[in-house]
């Protein structure tokens, strides 16, 4: 079985990896430092972007514990000028910008009834606003070089409802980053820039674990065909393969990373979620 503890193969030697939200989670590890720590185990340059300094320097502890090659950037994405920044940060430190992860967000609850209007502009902000600010500053940097590889992390929840209680800012941000992803990707094909998406089932990450009980934790396990439970290293590895060459022909993509979840209708796994 693959797992994360596969000695890097260097399948990025030579690239230079820009990845947003790349700190620690509060317990155990998030997908950003997952995939931080992967493309430093797979030969990339790494600038860790996190508006939490302290828990992008953990990333940072990590990678360099493996002798891999980070360094940490503290930015607040929904900023253009701290995007721009961070774009030329990657090139100053690294000579040049490569691959994008746009891994930051948050959650964000309610119906159209009962969201509420600040919460829903705060969510768009950093879901997806954050994710065209980047982008606007690292694509012009991307196609000087002869283009790059752009990673906007969604859901599966921006395909299938989530639940009847209501998750609206989230899920809508999350469709809005897979429709992004395919303007993008006709936009800036012809400059090299491949852009493509991730669509993460029910993982168990920090982002997370804090608001489930065992049994609801269990339920999430087996929705899946697989009956396992993903982690931050399963979509750290589709990031890897988006960010190398092996997908030089990859572009306006939606990998979901979901363990089946996605070809499953509530009604057939009703039987093993109980």
């Amino acid at each position: 079985m693959v797992t994360h503890q596969l000695t890097g193969t260097r399948r990025l030697e030579g690239k230079v990896a820009v990845v947003t939200g790349a700190g620690s989670g509060a317990t155990g590890v998030g997908t950003g430092q997952a995939i931080s720590t992967l493309f430093a185990r797979e030969g990339a340059n790494v600038l860790l972007v996190d508006r939490d300094a302290a828990r992008a320097a953990d990333t940072l502890r990590q990678i360099e514990s493996e002798g891999g090659v980070a360094s940490v950037f503290t930015a607040d994405v929904t900023k253009s000028a701290e995007c721009k920044a961070m774009a030329e940060a990657a090139v100053a430190r690294y000579g040049g910008l490569h691959v994008l992860v746009n891994n930051v967000g948050i959650l964000g609850k309610g119906t159209v009834v009962t969201v509420d209007e600040d919460e829903w502009d705060q969510v768009m902000t950093v879901n997806l606003k954050s994710m065209v600010l980047t982008s606007k500053h690292a694509v012009p940097v991307m196609a000087a070089a002869g283009g790059g590889s752009i990673i906007n992390i969604s859901s599966i929840s921006a395909l299938r409802s989530i639940g009847i209680t209501g998750t609206v800012p989230y899920t809508v941000s999350k469709g809005g980053a897979m429709t992004l992803t395919t303007s993008m990707a006709v936009q800036h094909g012809r400059q090299g820039v491949r852009v493509n998406c991730i669509a993460p089932g029910f993982l168990y990450t920090p982002m997370v674990a804090g608001t489930m009980t065992p049994e609801w934790r269990e339920a999430r396990r087996n929705a899946s065909p697989l009956g396992t439970e993903g982690t931050a290293w399963d979509v750290a590895w589709a990031c890897v393969y988006l960010a190398s060459d092996e997908a030089r022909w990859v572009t306006g993509a939606v990998l979901p990373v979901d363990g089946g979840t996605l070809c499953t209708t509530a009604l057939s796994a009703f039987h093993d979620m109980r």
